[in-house]
């Protein structure tokens, strides 16, 4: 099959993508301090070189005490914005795209026995898992706070000269907390029966990214149904509380969602073929990203335990593309061990692309 389909330009807003094909973010955790270094940086670089329409980076977390759950991964405040500012001069200079994922991990475990929180933990009503209740819930005051850091965040975006930003609402950190029932049985504004109303939170974060980048600037949200510890939760059960949940969010200022599943093909609700990514597109009228497996043959969770992936046919993902099914495709893993893999699915070398092996998640290759 053609890849034409990928290599169409894609616009939205000020965002001008030469292609169709977003780097995926990435937890990669190679910034000591929360400070990426020139490493950081030169990663970036060579998958702008490589032909990626849209860089999006891993996680980097807004200025709260413990909105992040490791040492080493990235902030996006303070000392950390200076370097920020050269990993954008990097991606332009190779005239690449690129925007921030902005993160807040909530009640989320930290990372490896020696991490501690370094201050009070953001949690929806103090849960770690659904039934499991150990923290404090946040005050209006603290969610207060951290929309406004949110908010911060999204101008330096602007003021860096960023291309685009993503606001990470995904996979059971804290904005997706807020979102789903199993964690989230607040009784007030920031809470409620249904996703609607538990969508609230996100709502708001979603306007001060907005207010802080401006009008033109593309806003990305990236949402999930699944959870981290959790592969079968979902916040919407049928295409009726899909619509419920995103509609608010896109009435405040979302230009694209950024649909991740851990696998792409698979169906969102019974009935249909259409993905996470076609059925938001479907109910909000907005360009949608999908996400899960792309160009591989095992999903990223097994990677976690070892398991390498194979290079896998693209034609699949090809055919529901041309149908507009969504807009745009992101590729995590295949990008990570080949920063080439863009020019050769292009040029049709397909001989060359690289299996995935977990070493590949050890370096900044």
């Amino acid at each position: 099959m053609s890849v034409d389909a990928l290599f169409r330009p894609f616009q939205v807003k000020s965002l001008k993508m030469p292609n169709r094909i977003v780097m995926a973010p990435m937890t990669r955790s190679f910034s000591p301090g929360g400070i990426p270094t020139s490493d950081v940086a030169g990663y970036y670089r060579r998958r702008a070189e490589g032909g990626v329409g849209l860089i999006v980076t891993e996680g980097t977390v807004v200025e709260r005490p413990a909105a992040r759950n490791d040492a080493r991964v990235p902030v996006f405040h303070g000392e950390a914005l200076p370097e920020w500012k050269k990993v954008v001069e990097e991606v332009h200079a190779a005239g690449g795209l690129i925007a921030p994922q902005l993160w807040h991990v909530g009640s989320a475990r930290g990372q490896g026995a020696d991490w501690a929180p370094l201050g009070k933990v953001d949690s929806p009503s103090g849960m770690t898992s659904p039934g499991k209740r150990g923290l404090e819930p946040m005050s209006d005051e603290d969610i207060a706070d951290t929309i406004a850091a949110f908010g911060r965040s999204a101008r330096a975006t602007r003021e860096l000269g960023f291309d685009a930003v993503e606001i990470h609402g995904a996979h059971g950190y804290l904005i997706d907390q807020f979102f789903w029932s199993g964690l989230n049985d607040r009784a007030d504004k920031w809470g409620g029966g249904t996703i609607a109303d538990r969508a609230r939170f996100g709502a708001e974060v979603v306007k001060a990214v907005r207010e802080g980048v401006g009008p033109d600037m593309a806003l990305i949200l990236r949402l999930s149904q699944w959870k981290s510890h959790d592969f079968a939760a979902k916040n919407a059960h049928d295409p009726a509380e899909l619509e419920q949940w995103l509609a608010p969010l896109a009435e405040a200022g979302v230009d694209v969602f950024h649909c991740s599943q851990r696998r792409f093909w698979e169906p969102e609700f019974e009935g249909s073929d259409l993905n996470f990514a076609g059925w938001t597109k479907k109910v909000t009228g907005l360009p949608t990203i999908t996400v899960g497996s792309v160009g591989l043959d095992g999903e990223f969770i097994a990677a976690f335990g070892g398991a390498g992936s194979k290079p896998a046919s693209l034609d699949g993902l090809i055919a529901r593309l041309e149908k507009d099914e969504f807009d745009l495709v992101a590729v995590g893993r295949a990008l990570l061990a080949d920063p080439h893999w863009v020019e050769k699915i292009r040029d049709g070398r397909m001989d060359e692309l690289k299996d995935f092996e977990r070493s590949a998640m050890m370096t900044l290759s």
